[in-house]
């Protein structure tokens, strides 16, 4: 958890720090928690209620939407009300929007965003455990002997877990990284298994088989306390042979299988984390039963270091599973199959609306929405015009429904620019209320800011909707101890210890006992009032008969392969200091400098092969002409050939063409309806740019300039866009579109294709533009946007206008540590000064002491500096 301060000056502490005595993190925050204080604020916010573009009093909004609910309930039914949550509400908001949807509207149509990240491993807990339950806690990670990490760059998405993973090194201590690219994280492994995409079944149903066959099965454990063993070992043994066949199918060297089977069958703390590697798969929960297949049969659940660890994606992914968040799920981890569960929720709210049968989950549910069965949709928290797979057939669908409702902190996202109404929502910090990690942790959101304009909380919101409908005594709360109170009532209902998910002694807690809850692991009740770490330690699990349960696994590779030359398989991922959809970190002007615009990622020979320069421009595009990526080509040696990354967070509010999920078919994991993200087919072609160009303008400056690509990368007081175009430009002509005016400053040298123009007004700056042949021949603009801050230049300052930078300030090259703004000429002045490891660049410079995420680059700029001249050619 992250706690600003208020009234720092020079020398004070930080703006953003961590709570030292917060378990999850004791105090240390990722790159994007201590800038926290730079993506929070007004100038973005929704501020106030919005119907078809109109200010409007919060009483005509909730009206609006109370009726357009209503309407369509009397019209076409309630299945025509539909809802899609995000991970990041907290748990009261949730559970508010559970019980009006489902328990009142009578809806089952509730889903959420983290079916996109979580709902293959949930689905894998039901199957294995019976419940949506991760067995172990964060300390497990550090007190395994063998550390699997296994479709997670946990260095760079769970930065803070990998320095606690990292600390914990010591003689004996493995770690295998298990990914097709060569990622951050693997610079802790031991070994590192670049498999083939999709072949993560195999690998474990072979471990499985190898564990059988090498004598190091619990035969006890299995005997005592699971069902289906024989099926799932015979299921194994049809798909994996011996490691020579496995090694030959994932595209391994034989040695490392074996080596990986070893270690695991010889360490008996030995802990599986995996992550959206695993989960965003059209097998993602057969992956995960696979892994969990292989924990089961050695007995490694719910011990000290040891079981398979599900790494959340969202902050409060594992809330919102909680509440019933999922369109498959009820509340309180009671599901539509459970006999009696209905009932007893309809009981315990006073309804008889609650659905007989599960809704549509989130692909499921926008397809409802663009053949026009869904007539009112509202969207919590979420962007899903970029977010989900092909987006195109999403825009489409939203805006042909009817009524769309959005509620978000955030003015301008792709997703609010297709809402019928827009409710002002209170962004994290103006929260009030909990969220549940991935160890089972609640902690407490204590609001920190005030709310910016007319912003409620989204409880709130959905409780005046609620009370509109009619349903006043059903969502009469006065705050959100009431909401929560009365969430930990339902969770202990009817709960005899069949559901893990148990929060009864939570469940009278006074307003003041709310407000100072510590940190606490569930189960919370009177068996644990002090809740829980690992669950599953007597080997009871949440099934009918107490008995875990093996499921036979069938891999089931991905349909599609690159069949023309040009294409290659398509992975999409999170990069270091973004998150999601850049809505509120793309705001932090460090935060978008280590990885300023959409890249796709080969390896160097796919670059030459492909006719590709690194550095230069590609394009990328789906089959059937689906979708269409434009970034910039970085050769990078740890991605398989014939492979490439694309990152998912640019929109079109930041990029002209690079929206990721464009390029990814709406295929889906049958079992959770999870689609598949980390596989796709795509041809790739080079763009030739006659121009590359920078443009920096006082933020909401209007454009009149046109490009064949531009990327807006947001500085701290002004725009600057990113630019290339395919066909020579007179400058001289043009420049006064692009500027707002004629420019004062020119220096042009046609030869080399140079061309600098810097405009004022008042001695203010109002524009530079800078445009080269080349894009690495551009000078990095830091300076420049930094006299956007409605001074007025002096003599100096306009001198250096065209140069782009101060001659008095040294130029520090391209940022490698986001916390501390160190760049790569920085690290190697020091390094040449003597610096020859990442403590003593700590030291000098701080960079790497902080989230620690950008080690693994001090580390290749230490060996790229300190290696050894190569001889000259005779």
């Amino acid at each position: 958890m992250a706690t600003p301060h208020s009234g720092d000056r020079a020398g004070d502490s930080p703006p953003v720090a961590g709570d030292r005595d917060h378990p999850a993190n004791y105090g240390r925050l990722c790159v994007k928690g201590s800038s926290l204080h730079e993506t929070t604020g007004s100038d973005v916010h929704t501020l106030y209620p919005r119907v078809l573009g109109r200010q409007v009093s919060w009483d005509r909004a909730l009206d609006e939407v109370a009726g357009a609910i209503r309407a369509a309930m009397e019209n076409h039914g309630p299945e025509s009300v539909a809802f899609y949550l995000s991970g990041q509400l907290l748990t009261e908001d949730y559970y508010v929007a559970n019980k009006l949807a489902k328990g009142f509207i009578g809806t089952p149509h509730v889903d959420t965003n983290s079916r996109l990240c979580m709902s293959s491993a949930v689905a894998a807990h039901k199957r294995a455990f019976g419940e949506d339950v991760v067995p172990g806690c964060y300390e497990d990670l550090e007190l395994a002997d063998l550390l699997v990490l296994t479709g997670s760059n946990t260095a760079w998405n769970h930065p803070v877990l990998y320095q606690r993973m990292k600390a914990a090194d010591r003689p004996g201590r493995r770690v295998v990284v298990i990914d097709p690219r060569r990622t951050a994280t693997a610079e802790l492994a031991d070994l590192h298994l670049a498999l083939k995409p999709g072949t993560d079944t195999l690998l474990f149903n072979g471990l499985l088989v190898w564990l059988a066959d090498t004598g190091a099965l619990d035969h006890d454990y299995i005997g005592q306390h699971c069902n289906g063993f024989d099926e799932a070992l015979d299921a194994a043994r049809r798909s994996a042979f011996a490691p020579q066949k496995v090694a030959e199918a994932c595209d391994l060297p034989e040695q490392d299988v074996v080596t990986f089977y070893r270690w695991f069958a010889d360490t008996a703390r030995t802990v599986t984390a995996f992550s959206q590697g695993v989960n965003q798969s059209s097998a993602g929960t057969d992956k995960g039963n696979a892994i969990i297949n292989c924990h089961l049969a050695t007995g490694r659940i719910g011990r000290s270091g040891a079981g398979p660890f599900s790494l959340t994606g969202q902050p409060n992914a594992m809330g919102g599973r909680e509440v019933g968040g999922l369109a498959n799920t009820l509340a309180a981890h009671m599901e539509y199959d459970t006999p009696g569960a209905r009932e007893r929720i309809g009981e315990f709210w006073n309804t008889d609306r609650i659905p007989h049968a599960p809704g549509h989950k989130a692909v499921d549910l926008f397809d409802a929405v663009h053949r026009g069965e869904i007539k009112v949709l509202w969207v919590m928290g979420t962007n899903p015009a970029v977010s989900l797979p092909d987006s195109d057939h999403i825009r489409e669908a939203m805006k042909h429904c009817p009524v769309v409702i959005v509620s978000d902190c955030i003015a301008q996202t792709d997703t609010t620019e297709l809402a019928d109404i827009l409710l002002p929502a209170e962004g994290w910090g103006e929260k009030d209320g909990t969220v549940t990690n991935s160890e089972r942790c609640i902690s407490r959101q204590r609001r920190f800011l005030p709310a910016a304009g007319n912003a409620r909380a989204d409880w709130r919101i959905l409780a005046d909707v609620g009370q509109r409908l009619g349903h006043d005594d059903a969502f009469r709360w006065s705050n959100a101890a009431e909401v929560f109170r009365e969430h930990a009532r339902l969770s202990a209902l009817d709960n005899d210890g069949a559901r893990q998910f148990d929060l009864s002694a939570l469940a009278d807690l006074t307003d003041e006992e709310y407000e100072q809850l510590a940190p606490v692991q569930w189960p919370v009740n009177g068996e644990h009032p002090h809740g829980r770490a690992r669950l599953f330690t007597d080997g009871g699990f949440s099934t009918g008969d107490g008995r875990a349960r093996f499921v036979p696994v069938q891999p089931r590779m991905p349909q599609t392969r690159p069949e023309h030359p040009g294409e290659v398989i398509i992975n999409t991922g999170r990069i270091r200091d973004q998150w999601h959809t850049m809505t509120r970190t793309a705001r932090s002007p460090r935060l978008v400098q280590h990885r300023s615009e959409p890249f796709i990622e080969l390896h160097p020979d796919d670059v030459a092969q492909l006719g590709l320069e690194a550095g230069g421009l590609a394009r990328l595009t789906g089959r059937d002409d689906k979708g269409s990526f434009l970034g910039r080509v970085r050769a990078e040696p740890g991605q398989r050939p014939g492979e490439a990354f694309v990152p998912i967070h640019w929109s079109r509010q930041f990029s002209l063409a690079a929206l990721a999920s464009s390029l990814i078919a709406p295929v889906t994991d049958p079992v959770s309806g999870q689609p598949e993200s980390k596989y796709g087919v795509v041809s790739v072609r080079p763009v030739h740019a006659a121009w590359h160009g920078r443009l920096i303008r006082p933020r909401s400056a209007p454009g009149g300039w046109q490009a064949d690509y531009w990327t807006r990368v947001p500085q701290a007081h002004c725009d600057a866009w990113w630019l290339a175009g395919c066909k020579p430009v007179a400058w001289q002509r043009q420049v006064t579109r692009w500027l707002g005016g004629a420019p004062d400053l020119v220096l042009e040298d046609s030869a080399s294709g140079l061309y600098r123009a810097a405009r004022l007004q008042d001695g203010r700056l109002q524009g530079v533009l800078l445009v080269a042949r080349h894009a690495d021949e551009l000078p990095d603009i830091s300076w420049l946007s930094s006299l956007f801050d409605g001074r007025t230049l002096n003599g100096q300052e306009r001198r250096g206008l065209l140069s782009a930078r101060d001659v008095d300030v040294a130029d520090t090259g391209p940022l490698v540590c986001s916390c501390f703004g160190i760049g790569e000429l920085q690290i190697e002045a020091a390094i040449r000064d003597g610096a020859r490891d990442v403590e003593t660049l700590g030291r000098q410079l701080k960079c790497g002491t902080n989230c620690g995420s950008c080690v693994p680059e001090l580390r290749e700029c230490l060996a790229v500096a300190t290696a050894e001249p190569a001889e000259a050619a005779p």
